[in-house]
């Protein structure tokens, strides 16, 4: 029997809230923001406004990548990963984008058998 997203997003939170969370359950943001220090791959460190906005990024490439959204491109100098857009994201209403990113975030810790 397969656990529905709802439960494998729940499993998800818990795991991530205990082990980065500080006694804080996380929400979607702080999720994506730590899908993206891990594909950034440079370890914890103080990152700038624009530098926290350009994670959030990479973590949404990457969580959208297997959807077809978008592929990775190169890395550059800095270390930093680039992707680029294959298929534009559809319009959805705010709720059916949390499920669909939701639904990617869950992929992309059972794909890197977190959960």
């Amino acid at each position: 029997m397969s656990l529905s997203l709802k439960e494998k997003w729940d499993i998800v939170v818990k795991k991530l809230s205990e082990d980065f969370g500080d006694g804080e359950t996380l929400n979607l943001d702080a999720i994506i923001y730590l899908i993206g220090v891990q594909e950034l791959g440079q370890g914890q460190r103080r990152f700038k406004k624009d530098e926290k906005i350009n994670l959030m990024h990479i973590a949404i490439c990457k969580v959208l990548e297997p959807f077809g959204y978008y592929e990775f491109d190169f890395i550059d100098d800095d270390g930093w990963p680039h992707y680029k857009e294959k298929e534009a994201l559809p319009f959805l209403k705010p709720g059916e984008q949390s499920v669909l990113m939701k639904e990617a975030v869950v992929m992309y810790f059972e794909a890197q058998e977190y959960i």
